[in-house]
């Protein structure tokens, strides 16, 4: 029960002196606790799933009384006990998230602020920390003064916003006869993008790639062409800086000659290869990305940033504006910008969070050099293991990474089981956890090095638990 302080009658959610020194300092013990254990908290733990998913408390409503700070945290550390712990060193699936603590903290800060940035006008100075971040992007990614963007929850909603701008720019009203180019190497989130934006499925055209797995540009030229001839409208085509399986970046320079040469808006998919940029061997790269049209990028990943944070950055921001602009509306005749940009017509929402200040805060408070270190690290420890799994005969390994992530297979695994019996070994140990993927239809294990918490010792330890597995699948155990 709430007392009575010196400003009258308690507030029942509005905690103030002790009591709310009592709640952040409750809070910062279970964070500090979290993170103290998660170098040998298991990189996954998926057994008797069921029967977790049975305990009442996990389904407990909530009563009319209150329950204990320490109560309800007891709660939340089980239920994040099973699953993929996405946070730990171990952590090599997918394409790693792993999150920073001074973003989690400028979240909280954001979320007691608690302002609205959709329009610049009720928060001019925090739209203005926003938009300086995006600023920063344009700059690092060589793109022009008339450029801008915004912050999203990630790839995702940056990838409809994409997609619906280069729509209402190359293409009339009537706009179904319209074509894209991908290749089957490129992230879900593009054609998704196209079918919320109201294209038929098959105005997603897939490309054939080489043999290093990037886009080929002749069969790109080709495909144009039969669309053109057959009545469709080709309009965008969607490079990858970096694809989900193997970490492939597509020819950017040539790709980009191409859409300029036809006429059709470049979307580079730079969800994950994008923030690598900030190194020197990112940006050779990377060489091409300048030319973009459109671009989007996943802070939660190259960035080590909480999930849901995502950009968008167009080389004419004007058209994005446009893009996504409606009507007055006389109720917000009151707002006016200053200057700034106001997100809301910028993108799909009308109401948004202050998302800027988790990644404004840790990159002034670390410095963005922190950041270009961390991302040569992983640089250095994916090279390192295709070093060291490239030398174990067991195996064959895709060619070298030019970003962080390694593909395997065992060898002569004509039909994926050797690998997938590897891969359930290794992930067993839960130490480790890694992904698969299918190239050219044959199963492939992969090993994504993008946690700012993994280091050389728990890349050592995933390379040792391959090789015995390795060894004991090829006698048949």
């Amino acid at each position: 029960m709430r007392k009575t302080d010196e400003r009258g009658p308690a507030v029942p959610l509005e905690p103030t002196g002790d009591e709310l020194e009592k709640l952040l300092a409750g809070a910062i013990e279970y964070v500090t606790s979290v993170l103290a254990r998660m170098p040998s908290t298991p990189a996954s733990d998926l057994d008797g799933v069921p029967d977790f998913l049975a305990d009442e408390a996990l389904h407990r409503l909530p009563a009319a009384d209150g329950r204990a700070l320490d109560e309800v945290l007891a709660v939340v550390d089980h239920a994040a006990t099973k699953g993929l712990n996405t946070a730990s060193p171990g952590y090599f699936a997918f394409i790693p998230g792993s999150g920073i603590v001074a973003a989690a903290i400028a979240d909280l800060i954001a979320d007691v602020l608690n302002r609205y940035t959709a329009f610049a006008f009720p928060a001019p100075g925090l739209v203005a920390l926003e938009n300086s971040v995006l600023r920063w992007m344009v700059d690092l990614f060589g793109l022009p003064p008339t450029a801008g963007g915004l912050l999203t929850t990630g790839a995702s909603m940056a990838a409809f916003s994409a997609v619906v701008t280069a729509r209402s720019t190359r293409l009339p009203d009537d706009f179904r006869a319209g074509t894209m180019y991908v290749t089957d190497q490129a992230h879900l989130a593009t054609a998704k993008a196209a079918r919320l934006a109201g294209f038929p499925a098959d105005a997603v055209r897939m490309v054939a790639v080489d043999a290093d797995l990037r886009m080929d540009l002749a069969a790109l030229r080709a495909a144009i062409a039969a669309d053109r001839a057959a009545g469709r409208i080709p309009f965008c085509v969607v490079a990858s800086a970096g694809t989900i399986h193997t970490g492939t970046v597509d020819p950017l320079h040539a790709i980009a000659d191409v859409a300029a040469e036809e006429g059709l808006w470049l979307h580079v998919d730079a969800a994950y290869g994008g923030f690598f940029q900030l190194t020197e061997r990112g940006a050779a790269r990377l060489a091409g990305i300048e030319r973009a049209d459109s671009l989007m990028l996943d802070a939660h990943k190259g960035l080590f940033l909480p999930f849901g944070t995502g950009a968008l950055l167009v080389r004419d921001a004007a058209l994005l504006r446009q893009s996504h602009t409606a009507q007055e509306a006389v109720y917000l005749q009151d707002l006016g910008s200053g200057g700034l940009p106001d997100f809301a017509n910028d993108g799909p929402e009308l109401t948004r969070d202050f998302r800027g200040l988790r990644m404004w805060l840790p990159l002034h408070l670390h410095g963005v050099d922190a950041f270009r270190a961390a991302l040569d690290d992983k640089l250095d420890l994916a090279e390192y293991v295709y070093e060291e799994l490239r030398a174990e005969p067991g195996l064959v390994v895709r060619p070298a990474p030019e970003l962080s992530t390694v593909a395997f297979t065992c060898r002569e695994d004509q039909s994926g089981g050797a690998t997938a019996e590897l891969l359930r070994r290794v992930n067993a140990e839960q130490r480790a956890f890694l992904s698969s993927s299918r190239i050219d239809g044959r199963y492939v294990a992969r090993i994504c090095v993008l946690n700012h918490r993994t280091d050389r010792a728990r890349v050592t330890e995933v390379i040792d638990a391959v090789r015995r597995h390795v060894a004991i699948v090829e006698r048949g155990g």
